[in-house]
């Protein structure tokens, strides 16, 4: 077994599922806000939450390495996070202000930050594949040892780029691996509805990558997955599918009625909030109640501390707009 296996075979300690824990917690209410600064219009556009999701990200975060690429989705707020945008640099860049990660031109769809290894996130279903493989490409043309991750919902497979995407990293070897964070819902239609396989990994089976599934609600099984993945990928293994299952407990978007699911279902999904897997694992690994309270509190007013920094910070100058490079790319101050 190699040091990366055995470490990702090892499992978690306390102090790391602590610190799982805290960001965790971080983004559940950075999303939360997020959702008040829509409906109170101090964010321009729409934005998409991924409300019980976080232990995707932040479990793939533990498994990689500095250097090692993420392209999100405009769902991609808790990708951002998890690579280590700081909190007040997010909400800067949602409500438009100079000092956002993006300098405020990109917003709650198009969050993120090159320098930290998080694309831009991207608006079209499935766009981020390609992007990811290109990614990978020029780290394995340049003697890298890093890999990429795109990660996508389950609605993505149905899109032809999906397809072109995994057959060219499979022809090309590529350091790439995919994570499916599959929601059990494109947009608002159930993915059994529109697909004829019970598992998507059967699909991506069929071009000749390694696949894998996942709880997605789960940091440990999510870094497990992504470790090994990313081992294999490092060795010139090629790329991986990771089939993570989970859910969302917002809605698309904001003013989502859900009437296309039950309230027996979100429940039944709740009793399997990440929040709380991680809660009842600190427990059993002898963290007391008082100390995962203390952490709840700190990691609230931290979120918090960060959106009054945001809000009081200014917006971009009028001269500086008609900067000579894309707004979606980060800007050097």
């Amino acid at each position: 077994m190699t040091n990366a296996a055995a470490t990702a075979a090892a499992g978690l300690g306390a102090s790391d599922w602590l610190a799982a824990f805290e960001r965790m917690l971080e983004i559940r209410r950075f999303e939360e806000l997020a959702e008040r600064l829509f409906y109170t219009g101090e964010i321009r556009g729409s934005t998409h939450l991924a409300i019980g999701q976080e232990a995707i990200p932040v479990g793939a975060r533990l498994a990689l390495r500095d250097g090692d690429a993420v392209a999100p989705t405009y769902r991609g707020h808790g990708w951002a996070l998890a690579w280590g945008i700081p909190l007040e640099e997010a909400f800067a860049e949602l409500l438009g202000r100079d000092s956002g990660s993006n300098r405020g031109r990109g917003g709650s769809k198009h969050l993120g930050s090159f320098r930290r290894g998080v694309v831009v996130s991207n608006a079209i279903v499935a766009a981020n594949l390609p992007i990811a493989c290109g990614l990978a490409l020029a780290a394995k043309q340049d003697g890298r040892d890093t890999v990429a991750i795109a990660a996508f919902g389950d609605g993505a497979t149905n899109q032809a780029v999906f397809h072109e995407a995994l057959n060219l990293a499979v022809i090309w070897r590529l350091p790439v691996l995919f994570i499916c964070e599959n929601n059990q819902y494109s947009e608002m239609t159930p993915i059994r509805a529109m697909v004829g396989v019970e598992r998507l990994v059967d699909r991506a089976a069929g071009y000749g990558l390694a696949t894998r599934t996942c709880d997605g609600m789960d940091v440990e099984a999510v870094r497990e997955a992504v470790a090994e993945a990313a081992e294999r990928a490092r060795g010139g293994g090629g790329p991986t599918f990771i089939e993570a299952a989970t859910y969302r407990f917002c809605g698309h978007m904001p003013g989502d009625a859900e009437t296309y699911r039950t309230r027996e279902e979100v429940e039944a999904w709740r009793a399997r909030d990440p929040l709380a897997v991680a809660r009842r694992r600190l427990v059993g690994l002898g963290v007391s109640e008082a100390d995962i309270e203390a952490v709840e509190a700190a990691a609230a007013n931290r979120v918090e501390a960060a959106l009054d920094g945001a809000r009081r910070a200014a917006p971009p100058s009028v001269d500086a707009l008609a900067l000579g490079t894309s707004p979606f790319m980060e800007v050097t101050r």
